[in-house]
């Protein structure tokens, strides 16, 4: 489990979390049962206060379940047992974090300076960024409201996607479209 935490530490930072949240969360992961502020700390060698600030990281992401035990004062945390719900969370919290306030900005730009001819090329670009953008979103939210079983039996298809798409643009190019293999037997007309 050592070389897992170690290892969520440092992707954490390529996340846009620091390493000590990042292995806070990965001890929690790992763990069977809801762990206290001191079992972390003591764990991981972190002091109290950056396993604090850790904590309060993670529950502003909405990644962490409370706990309270009888008879003890301490709070204990642990973690969504179905890695899809965290994945769910992650994905929610990016986009609330980081493309919300894009598309406002985006959206605002827009308003603000509407085809002013001096600024086409810059409303050209905010245009499709601003349509990348939102076709991103709605297929996430579209990606968010399908069931588990749905979602992985979507993400098993992998290059099978390709085929149904060709199959697609064959069929929107109509029978003309591919000459490359003749029939094989005459149409009647040409008998």
């Amino acid at each position: 489990m050592t070389t897992l935490v170690l290892h969520f530490g440092e992707m954490g930072s390529r996340w846009g979390i620091n390493r000590t949240v990042g292995q806070i969360y990965a001890f929690l992961v790992f763990s069977e049962d809801p762990k206290n502020a001191d079992h972390i700390g003591e764990a991981l060698g972190f002091s109290r206060s950056n396993v604090s600030m850790g904590l309060k990281e993670l529950q502003s992401w909405n990644l962490l379940r409370p706990h309270h035990q009888p008879g003890d004062r301490k709070e204990y945390f642990s973690v969504p047992e179905d890695a899809w719900e965290i994945a769910r969370i992650l994905v929610r919290e990016r986009r609330q974090r980081e493309i919300d306030p894009t598309l406002s900005v985006l959206r605002d730009s827009k308003l603000a300076h509407g085809s002013e001819p001096t600024d086409q090329y810059a409303s050209g670009r905010v245009d499709e960024m601003l349509s990348l953008i939102e076709l991103v979103v709605g297929w996430t939210e579209d990606m968010q409201r399908l069931s588990e079983d749905d979602l992985r039996r979507l993400m098993k298809l992998g290059a099978s996607v390709n085929k149904v798409l060709e199959f697609s643009r064959r069929g929107r190019a109509g029978p003309s479209a591919d000459r490359s293999t003749p029939s094989a037997a005459p149409r009647e007309q040409d008998a």
